[in-house]
């Protein structure tokens, strides 16, 4: 194998799929990013057996060939060369020579026969979202999702396809957040997988705002997601989500408008003298007023007084204020509506910027 390619070429795809190569692995090609040179074409591949990206463009190669060398050791030279400088791989033996201007390297390879990679997959669905539409859903609920919880179902983002409509679902049984599109669906029925955390992140890193396709295939036991040159794949969550329909209540309950921002500093200072483990702040409701107060095993205090609009009955709840914070920082509206039912019940919070995403969080003893 043998090819030249200016730096920035090589160097974006290589940022690409280096993200599925974890520092740490229990067999050493998995460090290795595999480089597969056609005639005309250029393909790179990593993978840690859980997620896979391919990134594929086209350039015309001397000699075609395929090798694997160390994933971040060649990012790491391709970094430090300077902008618009053309670099030449070169294999040889067990060897890579990596070469630009008056530098040479020189990587240990591994055979590209004993590169693993995951299993075939067959698409039971296939559609098409933007990437600014799959990166809302993703953005707007993963937040939620359990974090090595022994409930291995709720460590992943749930999908859920149904026709028309495209829905995501976080929880770690504290808190859940719902997000939903409408999208041209060729399914008879409803349709749930659940994306582990790394491929929910991994994914996410690599979305772009913008309105370009996403093509989804769904499997039994994969998603893959092909868009701008990149072919990724996930190994799914083998388990059964949590029926969210049976969270969310029908009955909203009061509404509570309020400030979201005067809400987020005053949860913010409040939180400051809250108790460390559970972070809990009590709200009381009375007539366009919200309080909010704190205090410590130290017997220290906080209290915070809003302006609100709400003509609901007078009620004390507990939350803890980091959920209900992550809730607050992923709204864009500069009102945000809270809907209480009864003192002790779980709180219903919609974004009025995305109206199809809700947000439930649960209440706590203080």
């Amino acid at each position: 194998m043998k090819f030249s390619i200016e730096r920035e070429r090589l160097l974006k795809p290589l940022q690409q799929v280096v993200g599925a190569v974890e520092k740490r692995q229990t067999m050493p090609i998995l460090s290795n990013v595999l480089i597969r040179a056609e005639t005309s074409r250029l393909e790179l591949v990593a993978t840690d057996l859980e997620v896979e990206w391919v990134a594929d463009m086209e350039h015309t190669v001397a000699s075609p060939g395929v090798v694997t060398v160390p994933a971040r050791k060649l990012l790491d030279i391709c970094k430090a060369l300077p902008e618009g400088a053309t670099v030449g791989l070169h294999h040889e033996g067990d060897r890579l020579l990596v070469s630009s201007g008056r530098s040479r390297f020189t990587l240990s390879t591994l055979p590209a026969d004993d590169y693993p990679s995951l299993e075939e997959m067959r698409a039971n669905l296939s559609l098409e979202v933007t990437q600014r539409e799959l990166l809302d859903l993703m953005e707007r609920t993963s937040f939620a999702m359990a974090v090595q919880d022994v409930r291995y179902y709720l460590n992943g983002l749930m999908f859920e396809v149904e026709p028309g409509t495209v829905r995501t679902v976080a929880t770690d049984g504290h808190r859940l957040s719902l997000c939903a599109i409408e999208s041209i669906v060729e399914t008879p029925d409803s349709q749930q997988l659940i994306l582990p955390r790394k491929g929910v992140m991994e994914l996410s890193r690599l979305l772009e705002r913008v309105d370009d396709k996403v093509r989804l295939e769904l499997g039994a036991s994969h998603l893959r997601a092909i868009f701008a040159g990149l072919q990724f794949t996930s190994k799914l969550i083998d388990g059964r989500f949590p029926d969210y329909k049976r969270v969310v209540p029908e009955d909203d309950g009061h509404v509570l408008k309020v400030d979201r921002e005067l809400l987020k500093q005053a949860l913010g200072r409040t939180a400051i003298l809250s108790n460390e483990k559970v972070r809990g702040v009590r709200m009381e409701l009375g007539e366009n007023l919200l309080k909010l107060q704190s205090h410590n095993p130290e017997q220290e205090e906080a209290e915070e007084e809003l302006e609100v609009e709400y003509a609901g009955p007078a009620m004390e709840i507990g939350f803890n204020s980091t959920y209900l914070l992550d809730v607050v920082n992923h709204l864009e509206g500069e009102i945000m509506e809270i809907k209480f039912r009864m003192s002790g019940a779980s709180i219903v919070i919609r974004d009025q910027v995305m109206p199809r995403a809700i947000y439930v969080v649960m209440p706590i003893r203080l």
